[in-house]
């Protein structure tokens, strides 16, 4: 399992912007999501597009409980996170 203190593909090489949302994907808040989102950015950061990366960091500002939720489909995912991105973090978890 992939820790914080792990590289996660090649951090060095990662744009500034990129580190940063990782760095924010892994300090989330609570510690299930530091799991899932940390998990999924350290798989995906490279390689998302800079519209996914936005995407990404929309998403990282919403509640962790309610992300959460969406994620484990206790709730429905508003329409602005009912995208690909969503569905490739939500396929990731299981």
């Amino acid at each position: 399992m992939l820790t914080p203190d792990e590289p996660a593909r090649d951090r060095a090489g990662l744009a500034p912007r990129r580190k940063r949302a990782l760095f924010r994907a892994w300090h989330r808040g609570i510690r299930e999501m530091d799991l899932i989102m940390g998990r999924f950015a350290d798989r995906e950061i490279a390689t998302l597009s800079d519209d996914e990366l936005d995407e990404l960091e929309r998403l990282m500002e919403e509640p962790d409980q309610l992300v959460y939720a969406w994620i484990t489909g206790r709730s429905a995912p508003p329409a602005e996170f009912d995208t690909p991105l969503f569905a490739r973090l939500t396929r990731s978890q299981g």
